[in-house]
Parts: structure tokens; C-alpha cells; sequence
């Protein structure tokens, strides 16, 4: 069956340009095969996902979203401070590590600062705390599989 609208359990390509505020370009798929990601899982930020709701094919947007309708706020709770010694290795700032959690979901930190024996890790996002500039096109629509629709995500 074709699609020919983006909806829920559709799975949609989109080429997209992402920048910030001061025009800095973040992402983009210039050059690239569309991304492509399942409608209606969360798979992209709220935002966008609500925005390209009953698009076609050839639709073109662009759109700001604030904070809340891209990553969040930035969330102070989710920085932690550890000691060199419980780091293992020598920091660098602005290299990520995994780190496993206590109910043994994996996590990615950032080390965001070191000072002295005091490293500080931050799990937010790293684009929490910013608005968001996308300009985008669908460029193309099909069914999901009932595979990708039980996943979650495209495969």
C-alpha cells in the first residue's frame, strides 16, 4: 500500500540542514541519503515530529524550536563529579565515555571540566539547553514493516 502522508508507523526520509541560533551548522545531510526514521516513536525531537505531521513528499519547512520541543533544558542533576582515581585514565575535556548505570543501562557523559583531581561528567544532551533552526524536505514516505513498527525504529 502506498504513503503517501506522514503519519504514525510511517517511515519517513528527510533531508535537513540543523543550526543554532548563530547560524552555526550543526548537522546536515547534504551529500548524504535522506535520514530516515520511524513516525511516531520518538525517534527525532518532539518538535520536528509534531512539525512534519501530515506532510507529503516535496514538503519543504523551516522552523525554530525552543529547548523544550528539541533535547530540554539543560538539567544540572544529570552532571556528576568523580575523582581521577574513579575515572581510571587521564581526562580530556570534551571526550565521552561510557559509563554503565546501576540498573545496567549504559550511559554516554561528556567530561565537561577538570579541576585539579575533580573530573565533572554531564549526561545531558549536547544540545540540551539550545534552540534549534532545521530546515527540511521530505523526501520520501513508505509503510513500515511490522518489524520496524514492533522496534521502534527503522531497520
Amino acid at each position: 500500500m502506498a504513503v503517501d502522508t506522514i503519519a504514525k508507523n510511517t517511515v519517513v526520509g528527510i533531508h535537513y540542514r540543523l543550526t543554532v541560533p548563530d547560524g552555526t551548522e550543526v548537522d546536515t545531510t547534504e551529500g548524504r541519503e535522506p535520514l530516515e526514521y520511524l513516525h511516531g516513536h520518538a525517534n527525532i525531537i518532539p518538535g520536528l515530529e509534531r512539525a512534519l505531521e501530515g506532510a507529503h513528499v516535496g514538503d519543504a519547512f523551516d522552523m525554530e524550536f525552543a529547548p523544550e520541543e528539541a533535547y530540554g533544558e539543560r538539567d544540572p542533576q544529570r552532571e556528576i563529579e568523580i575523582t581521577l582515581q574513579q575515572l581510571g585514565f587521564e581526562p580530556e575535556v570534551g571526550t565521552v565515555v561510557q559509563a554503565q548505570l546501576p540498573d545496567g543501562r549504559e550511559q554516554h557523559l561528556l567530561i565537561a571540566k577538570v579541576d585539579g583531581n575533580t573530573v565533572t561528567l554531564d549526561g545531558n544532551h549536547p544540545l540540551a539547553g539550545e534552540s534549534l533552526r532545521f530546515e527540511v524536505s521530505v523526501a520520501a514516505l513508505r509503510e513500515a514493516t511490522a518489524d520496524e513498527i514492533s522496534q521502534g525504529h527503522v531497520d
